[in-house]
């Protein structure tokens, strides 16, 4: 029902924007209306007795005449709105078949280094955290996640049970894998866990907060077998600007220092580009969230791209009714209130 009284402009596209420049016809409509309702005060009647016109004052007038303007206002926008050919692809949504939904393998640095506190409380915690709400957003597809350090393996194969993969992610810890910071065995084994069936599309999301400085595999050759699969790489640089508390082994146990934060953009820019992919920079909670819904958008656009056949409908049915509304309210105040002589 609420989508035949739905008027909320931000959530439509237009199919002839053009014809919202009429709307500049508004505040030169109302005044052409007010003058003429000016000009025609000494015709309007009041009908009543002397005692129910001592009831009424000018004030409570004089707002009803500025609400007749504005009604008239708001249908005149109603009116205007539908030559400009609205839709809305949530009042009618399109039948998306996710079936054949595409690969995505997460591959997620868990270094020492990421457990360093310029986030809240540590840079892999929130990557964790965000992951898995990246997750709860996808539907139909198959996800799998990759761990690496200064070697890298597949914590869960592409699965459709994201509770089952959600948990590894959770398990996530560092310091079970060789130390350092692996960036080409981790994308080379995330390339290695995509399906060849996936003809629609196939992902990598890879986040580090370093540099490479370990691993069999080097970084550029990972991103040629990527491409070579039609792999596309979305690179995330996790860190803040400057220095941080990072954590560091020392014969007294673990403390934290002030380290700077280094992270290889051009590298990581690089491996996104030659496979059609893009690089971003984290550098709180706040922005990796907006990394991940960025990131979503862009594949499930492409997805919905492919299994939608027809344009949606043009929603022209919600302006009318609001406008009728409008016009009604006004000649019931005018009823009301006053009554023009005939």
């Amino acid at each position: 029902m609420n989508e035949y009284f739905n008027i909320a402009l931000w959530e439509y596209d237009f199919y002839s924007p053009h014809y919202l420049w009429l709307l500049l016809l508004v505040p030169l409509i109302l005044f052409i209306h007010h003058r003429y309702q000016n000009k025609n005060t000494n015709f309007i009647k009041f009908t009543g007795t002397d005692d129910q016109q001592s009831k009424y004052n000018f004030w409570s007038i004089r707002w009803l005449r500025y609400l007749i303007h504005v009604l008239f206002a708001f249908a005149f926008i109603c009116i205007i709105i539908p030559f400009s050919q609205p839709y809305n692809v949530n009042i009618n949504p399109p039948k998306i078949d996710y079936k054949n939904g595409i690969d995505i393998i997460l591959s997620i640095d868990a270094s020492g280094s990421m457990l360093a506190q310029d986030f809240d409380p540590n840079r892999l915690e929130v990557a964790k955290e965000v992951a898995k709400k990246f997750v709860d957003s996808r539907k139909g597809d198959r996800i799998g996640l990759v761990v690496y350090e200064g070697e890298a393996y597949t914590a869960c194969p592409a699965t459709l049970d994201y509770e089952l993969l959600k948990n590894q992610i959770s398990a996530i810890e560092p310091g079970s894998l060789e130390p350092g910071t692996a960036i080409g065995n981790g994308l080379g084994v995330a390339v290695t866990r995509l399906r060849s069936d996936s003809l629609v599309s196939k992902v990598i999301i890879l986040l580090t907060d370093g540099s490479n400085n370990a691993g069999s595999i080097e970084p550029l050759e990972a991103t040629q077998l990527a491409k070579a699969k039609n792999c596309k790489v979305y690179t995330i640089g996790v860190g803040g600007h400057g220095m941080a508390p990072t954590p560091m082994n020392t014969p007294f146990g673990i403390i934290y220092q002030n380290m700077p934060v280094e992270i290889d953009e051009n590298l990581l820019k690089e491996i996104a580009k030659e496979t059609g992919g893009k690089y971003f920079r984290a550098t709180d909670e706040r922005s990796l969230e907006e990394i991940y819904k960025d990131i979503d958008k862009l594949e499930k656009r492409k997805m919905e791209d492919q299994h939608i056949g027809q344009q949606p409908p043009i929603t022209i049915i919600p302006f009318f009714i609001w406008a009728s509304l409008a016009i009604l309210v006004i000649f019931a105040i005018k009823r009301w209130k006053f009554r023009l002589d005939e």
